[in-house]
Parts: C-alpha cells; sequence; structure tokens
C-alpha cells in the first residue's frame, strides 16, 4: 500500500525558512557567539613567576602552577584572578584549574607538557563512555583540566598549548599504551567557558574536550597536528549544551569538529544529549572529517548548526555516524554553506561505523538519524561525492539536500534512506529524488 511519507515536506518546509531565515539576516550581529558566554575582566593580576616559574623549557614547572592555581582558589578575589604567563618555555605536568580565573598566555609564551608518563595521574572512565575510551579502565588526567568550575577563560596574545603528542602517538602505533591517552584540554560538569585566541599543538589525544558542560564559546583557535597523528580530533563537544565555535582554524589528524554523546549502553544508560551546537567559520584540513556528528551518539544529538566552513585536503567533508548498538536519536542537523576542495567524499551518512567498548551492547538498540538539511555546498576535486547507508530496520528519513556541487566521476551510492534533493550535481541517488522502497514498503516522496 503506498502512503505519502512525510519527510518530503519537513524538507520543503525547512528550505524554505532557511531561505528566508539567512536571506533576511545573512549579515546580522547575531551571528556571532556573543553573549553566550559574558567576558569577565580580573583586576587581580599575578604570574607564574611570583610561584617560581622559569621559561627554560627544561625546568619544570608543575609545582609552581599548582601553586598558583591553588592560591586563586583559595584567595577568591572579588571578580577572579588572571594567571599570566610570560614569554618563554614553560614545561610542566598536568593541571586543575579553578573557577572564576583567567589563564593568559602572552606573546611568544608556551606551557609544554612533559614527555615523562609517570607525572601523568589516572582518572576514572567518563560515565557515559564506561571505559577509557581506548582502553578499559581509567584514563590518563587531561594536561589542561578543570572539573565542576565555571567562570574561566583561557585566552592571550596567540601564545602555545604544547602537549608533545608524539611519545602518546608512538604507543599508541606500537600497542604499548596501558590506558587511554590524555586530551590536551577537557572541561567536566562545567558552565561559563570561553576558550579564544590561542595555539593549540600536538596533543597527545583529542585537542579541546567539553564534556557534560554548557555555555562555553570557543573562538579564533588554531589547533594543529601533524595528518598522521591518531585520534587527534580537533574540538569535541560531548553531551553538552550551548556551544559556540567560530573563526578557527584546524588541522590535525582526525576530525576537525566532533560532537558526542557517549557510547552504546554506557551512553544510553547516562542519556545526557548535546544540542544547540553553533560551529561557524571554521577552516582546516584532515584526512578524516571536517565537520562530523559521532559515532558516540548514545545520548543524543539535537540541533546542531555548521556554516561557513571552508575544508581543504579532507578525507570526508561533512560526516554524521553512529552504530547499531548506539541508540540515541541525531536530528535537526543543518550545515549550510560549505566549500570543499580535494576530498576522498564529499557526504556521508552511515549507520555502521565505530567501534564498541565492551560486547555488551545491545544490538537492539538501533540509532535513529532524521531531520538532516544539507544546503550550499560547492567541491573541487571530490572524488566520491555522497554516500548514505542507513540500517534496513532503522532507515534515515527526512534528509533534505539543496544545491549541492560537488563534482567527480562516482555516482551517489545510498540504501535505506528516505529524503529529497534539490538542485544536486551529480544527481544524486534515486531514494532522494523518486518513488521509494524502504524495507519492503513504498513511499511516495511527491
Amino acid at each position: 500500500m503506498y502512503r505519502c511519507d512525510c519527510s518530503i515536506w519537513f524538507c520543503i518546509v525547512t528550505l524554505l525558512l532557511l531561505s528566508i531565515i539567512f536571506g533576511e539576516f545573512a549579515n546580522a550581529d547575531w551571528a556571532t557567539c556573543s553573549g553566550i558566554v559574558p567576558m569577565s575582566y580580573r583586576n587581580d593580576k599575578i604570574s607564574i613567576t611570583d610561584f617560581g616559574g622559569v621559561g627554560d623549557g627544561v625546568t619544570l614547572n608543575t609545582k609552581a602552577f599548582r601553586e598558583a592555581i591553588y592560591r586563586i582558589e583559595h584567595l577568591r578575589r572579588r571578580g577572579g584572578s588572571l594567571l599570566y604567563i610570560p614569554p618563554g618555555e614553560f614545561l610542566t605536568g598536568p593541571f586543575n584549574l579553578t573557577s572564576r580565573m583567567t589563564l593568559y598566555l602572552a606573546r611568544g609564551a608556551v606551557i609544554k607538557a612533559t614527555t615523562d608518563v609517570g607525572q601523568w595521574p589516572l582518572v576514572a572512565p567518563l560515565p557515559s563512555y564506561g571505559r577509557g575510551r581506548e582502553r578499559p579502565g581509567g584514563r590518563y588526567m587531561s594536561f589542561i583540566h578543570g572539573n565542576g568550575l565555571h567562570d574561566v577563560i583561557i585566552t592571550g596574545e596567540n601564545g602555545t598549548i604544547d602537549g608533545q603528542g608524539g611519545v602518546w602517538w608512538d604507543m599508541w602505533r606500537q600497542r604499548t599504551l596501558g590506558f587511554t591517552r590524555p586530551n590536551l584540554i577537557e572541561f567536566m560538569n562545567s558552565r561559563g567557558i570561553i576558550i579564544s585566541n590561542v595555539i593549540f599543538k600536538n596533543s597527545p589525544f583529542w585537542n579541546i574536550h567539553p564534556v557534560y558542560c554548557s555555555h562555553v564559546v570557543i573562538r579564533y583557535v588554531t589547533i594543529l597536528a601533524p595528518a598522521d597523528s591518531p585520534n587527534t580530533d580537533g574540538i569535541d563537544p560531548d553531551s553538552s549544551s550551548n556551544i559556540c565555535i567560530e573563526d578557527s582554524f584546524i588541522s590535525t589528524g582526525d576530525d576537525l569538529v566532533a560532537v558526542k554523546s557517549g557510547w552504546d549502553e554506557y551512553g544510553i544508560a547516562f542519556g545526557r544529549p548535546s544540542h544547540s551546537i553553533t560551529i561557524r567559520r571554521v577552516t582546516g584540513s584532515s584526512p578524516f572529517a571536517g565537520i562530523a556528528v559521532g559515532s558516540e551518539t548514545s545520548g543524543g544529538v539535537l540541533g546542531v548548526l555548521a556554516e561557513h566552513i571552508t575544508l581543504y585536503n579532507m578525507g570526508i567533508g561533512i560526516h554524521l555516524k553512529t552504530n547499531i548498538g548506539r541508540g540515541g536519536v541525531v536530528r535537526n542537523i543543518t550545515v549550510l554553506n560549505v566549500y570543499m576542495e580535494n576530498a576522498r567524499t564529499g557526504i556521508k551518512i552511515s549507520g555502521d561505523v565505530g567501534d564498541h567498548p565492551d560486547e555488551n551492547y545491545n544490538r537492539n538498540a538501533l540509532p535513529v538519524l532524521k531531520d538532516v538539511v544539507i544546503k550550499n555546498v560547492w567541491g573541487e576535486r571530490v572524488q566520491q561525492p555522497g554516500l548514505i547507508r542507513g540500517l534496513w530496520n532503522a532507515p534515515f528519513t527526512a534528509i533534505c539536500l539543496s544545491n549541492i556541487h560537488l563534482g567527480g566521476a562516482r555516482p551517489w551510492q545510498c540504501s535505506h534512506v528516505v529524503g529529497a534533493a534539490v538542485q544536486v550535481s551529480p544527481s544524486p541517488c534515486v531514494q532522494l529524488t523518486s518513488r521509494q522502497q524502504i524495507a519492503g514498503k513504498p513511499s511516495i516522496l511527491s
């Protein structure tokens, strides 16, 4: 029996609304992160050198950093305090930040992570992952860490935070890791965070990881790692909300920006989605994805807007990815105005990507992926324009493509998907342009 599928109407209405909104407000001042987190100006200022810090690249400054931050935490100046890092290379082990503080890196300042793995403490696994992301058990604490904080700023004059990740990458390649590698920056259970005007380089693992956070602004940052550095994601909002990422350059060995929300049965039980996330004016390159959602989506991902994205030398331009066992709902994903040059795949939406924490995941926990709009995408030298592969028992629905020109001689490949495509070249797969056959039930899309 034929039925009229509502996904075509979702596509028509959504594309019309986007045309009206972005046509009228394309140059509006609201297209920035301003207002999500108010900037705090600290009258109380101290320097790392006041606590014995030495920027010679050799002296270990862990004690100086911990004492300076202890002073900020316990003195509790009105309005908080600013910790100034002057020019020089300040070698240190991992350290925790505190609330109502600014970590300020002057031009020429470098905070450099020790390569002595014995200096890195272990912390508990994240509850939405149930174990370390790479190895069972705990994980190494991030280089700069914060848990349960509010009103924290990391900024400066484009100073550098250097994770010296080479020793960690080698352990990963040689399979000698005992525990999951540390992130460069991680905030947990925190709110009111600003990260701006800093260079991040050579992270051991993911670079910037806000997890269980809200109201986070990341802007004017540069994130660098070699193309062959394993799992060096740029920015990974994870089970977090009201996140704004903008005006940044990222060149790493993995996804530039990846929105996540936990892993299989652990993410389902924790049940905290990522939502209200904006990504705009990001430029970069990677052998993996430019803008990604997943593959860890078990808590759900709702309401992501990515726009004005410029990508070079990419594995995949736009990648939405999940898996059997993930569960979770991924919906209301909008990607607008993307230019990509020299990419292996332009657009990929996958239901069978990513590994599992253990064998206890529920094979019946199927993800839901729907209400996706991708509009105004232009590509040069894109080998495969698009791959959309839903699950036979959980097809992707309301996938809307408009004004997409990716070239390439290979055809689109699709399965188990319902949606619509307008002004797409090369011509998209038949599942997005005509009468459908999903799980044995035909559907009319017009």
